[in-house]
């Protein structure tokens, strides 16, 4: 009788110390969407705060961002070519960096979710870094402009 009663407990304290709130970082995603076509990007990193300050995730992948631009399937496009962007929670804050061969990085102005591929033929990886009341992301994607 003892034995089941243990073992009740340890199930009932295993199971509440593996619970989160909503578990709302299973839910976010951020798409690009060239041409029609929906691509998801790389989740780099994030934070996210419970509302009342009760619990706080975080992680960080490698902080080399063409590491990161690997994972991705490069998208081949036209100069020229508007991509649109679709990011969960509706962020409060969207900021658009490029980075070119050369090393160099370019922010990049977005309006109404969209931005303007280069008028240069080359490769680039862009990086979004997200904002919204329970936290922040990063998202990142590469593409060859022909």
């Amino acid at each position: 009788m003892n034995k089941l009663i243990l073992s009740i407990l340890i199930v009932i304290i295993l199971t509440g110390c593996n619970k989160f709130p909503n578990d709302p970082l299973s839910q976010l995603e951020g798409k690009v969407i060239v041409n029609g076509e929906q691509y998801t990007m790389i989740l780099s990193d994030y934070e996210q705060k419970e509302d009342k300050g009760e619990f706080s995730i975080s992680s960080k992948h490698s902080s080399d961002i063409n590491e990161i631009a690997e994972l991705f399937d490069t998208l081949e496009v036209e100069k020229s070519t508007i991509f649109k962007f679709e990011i969960d929670k509706n962020p409060s804050s969207i900021t658009v960096a490029k980075l070119n061969e050369d090393g160099t990085t370019d922010l990049v102005e977005m309006k109404d979710n969209e931005i303007t591929m280069p008028s240069e033929s080359g490769y680039y990886i862009y990086q979004l870094k997200t904002i919204w009341s329970g936290g922040k992301q990063t998202f990142v994607f590469d593409v060859s402009v022909e």
